[in-house]
């Protein structure tokens, strides 16, 4: 049988059962959430020994440390980073509890047209996220561990915790991973006729200073990891336009080429 998408449930459910399979969704996702975060958490310690390289790259030879100033705080930031893993693992179960729960009330068409964004949410989602560990971290901790040395007579030295260290990298890691995800609410808002194209471009002045204010709000206070967060955003926008441009040429290409069709095709009187 060939494979092929269905079209829209058509039974009547009542709103009772929708809610119970949305609590029953709900409670996969959450178990699902909490078996991988035990799971994660026997390899916390390694999982934290990869968060701390960009930081341990960025002092200098030898002097690389991490402290914790509350008795309680190593076992916490060992569960935060457990939790934070088991997220990123049990996020394709989640993201298709959501699924099944939205696709019975969508026609065929609008599955084929979501199917896309489905699967470039994650792949966007964690090129943001390595672009900010391999590229934006050890770059913006170089910076921020430059300011070590005297003032005033003083030795001024760089002793991060491992709480408030977990913290900055969820930080850089949600904020880039969500940015670049830029490009989908923008076909999705294109998709759905809210905003167009040439809204969009027209709009692209005051697009480029809420970029630049959603980087300063997002990243450390340096430069260059603001720039490192508003050029990816700016150059996501211009190819999602560029993306929406194509996508209504050949659309407007393939009407015309259904009207000629139409009109050559021969009439057959009664």
């Amino acid at each position: 049988m060939a494979f092929g998408i269905r079209d829209i449930d058509e039974t009547q459910a009542p709103l009772l059962e929708h809610l119970i399979e949305l609590r029953t969704r709900l409670m996969r996702s959450l178990a699902m959430l909490t078996v991988s975060s035990l799971v994660c958490y026997g390899f916390s310690g390694q999982l934290l020994g990869f968060l701390v390289r960009p930081l341990a790259g960025a002092f200098p030879p030898g002097q690389a440390r991490l402290i914790y100033t509350k008795l309680y705080e190593a076992f916490f930031v060992e569960v935060k980073v457990a939790v934070f893993a088991g997220f990123i693992v049990s996020f394709p179960f989640i993201a298709n509890q959501i699924w099944a729960f939205v696709a019975p009330g969508l026609y065929a068409k609008e599955k084929r047209a979501f199917l896309p964004f489905l699967i470039a949410t994650p792949v966007l989602f964690i090129g943001g996220a390595a672009f900010a560990y391999y590229l934006v971290m050890p770059n913006a901790f170089r910076f921020l561990l430059g300011f070590a040395g005297e003032t005033g007579g003083l030795k001024l030295e760089a002793l991060p915790s491992a709480g408030d260290y977990l913290t900055l990298v969820m930080q850089f890691i949600f904020a880039f991973g969500l940015c670049f995800l830029l490009p989908v609410l923008m076909l999705l808002l294109d998709r759905a006729g809210v905003v167009t194209r040439v809204q969009m471009a027209g709009a692209r002045r005051y697009v480029i200073v809420g970029i630049v204010a959603v980087a300063a709000v997002l990243t450390p206070p340096d430069v260059a990891s603001q720039l490192m967060l508003a050029l990816p955003m700016w150059v996501l926008f211009e190819g999602s336009l560029l993306v929406m441009w194509i996508g209504e040429k050949r659309a407007t290409k393939a009407a015309r080429v259904g009207s000629d069709t139409a009109a050559d095709t021969p009439k057959i009187e009664t």
